[in-house]
């Protein structure tokens, strides 16, 4: 038996739900797939693995690493219509960066990180 035979999710504490939906939904773009009694969510996404949000205020954005990365085509489109929505991308010392926040990987590729409301951080990633 290994854990790689099995589906795995990833959860992200959030202290406030309402805005956690608003910026997951609104402007990440991603719908609930189902929700909870305590309020959380689950956002699934094409790679058949899914994003639990659910409220937990004393371990929201505790985390430095990122926690979640999407897969995308066009990492510069992406990062283009999710700042179009308001969604700042990070820059980091030591990291080189555009102007958009997007940095080169090395072998080939892009990656760019912003963070949600609690201050968890994320990524998209591709153009390989």
């Amino acid at each position: 038996m290994s854990l790689s035979e099995y589906r795995m999710d990833a959860s992200i504490a959030v202290s406030d739900m309402a805005r956690a939906r608003d910026f997951y939904e609104h402007k990440l773009g991603l719908s609930a797939v189902r929700t909870q009694a305590d309020g959380s969510a689950v956002y699934a996404s094409a790679g058949g693995a899914s994003l639990h949000v659910y409220p937990s205020p004393a371990h929201a954005g505790m985390s430095t690493a990122t926690l979640a990365t999407w897969y995308v085509d066009d990492v510069e489109q992406v990062v283009d219509e999710l700042t179009s929505k308001g969604v700042p991308f990070e820059h980091y010392e030591g990291i080189t960066t555009d102007d958009k926040g997007i940095s080169p990987r090395a072998g080939g590729g892009k990656v760019a990180w912003f963070k949600d409301p609690d201050g968890n951080t994320f990524a998209v990633e591709g153009d390989l």
